[in-house]
């Protein structure tokens, strides 16, 4: 059976294969430019997490097997989408008067990398080679002199490649990255829920004189600042119930015990839906197209009362309305449910909700559920009509 129809009849079994599997049933098994195989294998890799993708990149760099190096060269492309760069999947292999980079990033800032990857750095890197595929790019017009280039190893320990990169006259566009690396930064990214965070991100793969450090001080205050605030979670998932006494509060707001309860809703939706959601920021999550979104916050019930409180912020409308359908999924813990109300409707009450205007700017607005008698969830309309939202319920394990 071939990989796609597998994996999205039985995605068990194929979490249970290794990288080289995987590629045997990708097509006919052969991987190479413009190949059947090439083409499921690369949707197969924008389908899954990010976690899985290090496993895999693990394996190509420790086990040896038939073409891992090009294996490796579409793991990384995928990363790079991971952190939200538009990429474009080079050369397998060179041809002639083809460039042979192995992959092109354009990030949302306007920056183009040209990039190159290698599972060692035990031989020199002709260095000169690809700088001429960047020269090439501009000279066609792909990209414009905005752009650089990143060489991405298999090992830490590339000592060598970067007195290489430091000695040659193009140490000035030149970055270096370890796999390892790449993937941390990846996680960083997908674990934070602010725009910021993943623009100084990609930032840090752009050539600058560290001279000065402030660059990077911002990157990992920015990581950092991100980190803490997923621990006060009413900023995130729950909003400060504002027209109750201040002593209500929920039974739990354990953010490990949120994140868990949240991959087991987007685990619910991918199954009804039929569609493999990855994951963006922390509570945001979207098809490999873009074209479906959800944000998922999650909420236990409050200790006095019947009902559940969640914090909606502006940057999850945005991307929310940003795709062909986006979904606001609110999980309520103890009834192992969530509810998925459709951005269109959420946006035509959002004037009718109380709003949170935070003292460091931004603000949020509060979403409140209300069980009824009989058991019904509504969402509450402070300034207009509850809304029974049974509708868009739907079970989680």
């Amino acid at each position: 059976m071939p990989l796609i129809a597998l994996w999205k009849s039985d995605p068990a079994t194929v979490a249970q294969f290794t990288i080289e599997q995987v590629v045997s049933f990708a097509g006919n098994g052969k991987l190479a430019d413009s190949s059947l195989c090439s083409q499921e294998l690369r949707e197969y890799f924008s389908g899954i997490d990010s976690a899985t993708l290090a496993k895999y990149a693990d394996y190509c760099l420790t086990e040896k097997f038939e073409k891992s190096g090009q294996v490796l060269q579409d793991i990384v492309n995928e990363f790079g989408r991971r952190l939200d760069y538009k990429a474009t999947n080079g050369l397998y292999a060179g041809k002639k008067n083809a460039v042979g980079n192995d992959g092109l990033w354009f990030s949302p800032e306007k920056h183009s990398i040209v990039v190159e990857v290698k599972t060692t750095d035990a031989y020199r890197i002709p260095l000169d080679v690809i700088a001429k595929y960047r020269s090439h790019l501009v000279a066609a017009g792909e990209i414009d002199g905005l752009s650089s280039i990143l060489i991405v190893v298999g090992r830490e320990d590339t000592g060598e490649l970067e007195a290489q990169v430091r000695g040659s006259r193009h140490a000035w566009d030149i970055r270096l990255i370890s796999v390892e690396a790449l993937i941390k930064l990846v996680q960083i990214k997908e674990n934070s829920e602010d725009n910021e965070t993943g623009k100084k991100i990609r930032s840090v793969l752009v050539p600058i004189e560290y001279t000065r450090v402030d660059g990077l001080v911002d990157v990992v205050f920015a990581a950092a600042s991100d980190a803490q605030e997923s621990i006060a979670l009413p900023a995130h998932d729950q909003a400060v119930d504002i027209e109750a006494p201040s002593q209500i509060i929920s039974y739990s707001t354990d953010p490990v015990a949120i994140q868990k309860i949240r991959e087991a809703i987007v685990a619910s939706v991918s199954k009804e839906r039929g569609v493999s959601l990855i994951k963006k920021t922390r509570a945001m999550y979207w098809t490999s197209d873009h074209s479906f979104r959800i944000a998922c916050a999650v909420s236990n019930k409050y200790e006095t009362g019947n009902d559940y409180w969640y914090a909606f912020h502006p940057l999850w409308l945005d991307f929310l309305s940003g795709g062909d359908g986006g979904v606001f999924y609110l999980g309520c813990i103890n009834l192992n449910r969530a509810f998925g109300i459709p951005i269109t409707e959420l946006q035509e009450v959002l004037p009718k909700l109380n709003v949170t205007e935070r003292a460091e700017g931004g603000k949020y607005w509060h979403v409140k559920l209300d069980v009824g008698k009989l058991g019904e969830v509504f969402l509450s309309v402070p300034k207009g009509d509850s809304i029974n939202i049974e509708k868009y319920s739907i079970t989680f394990a």
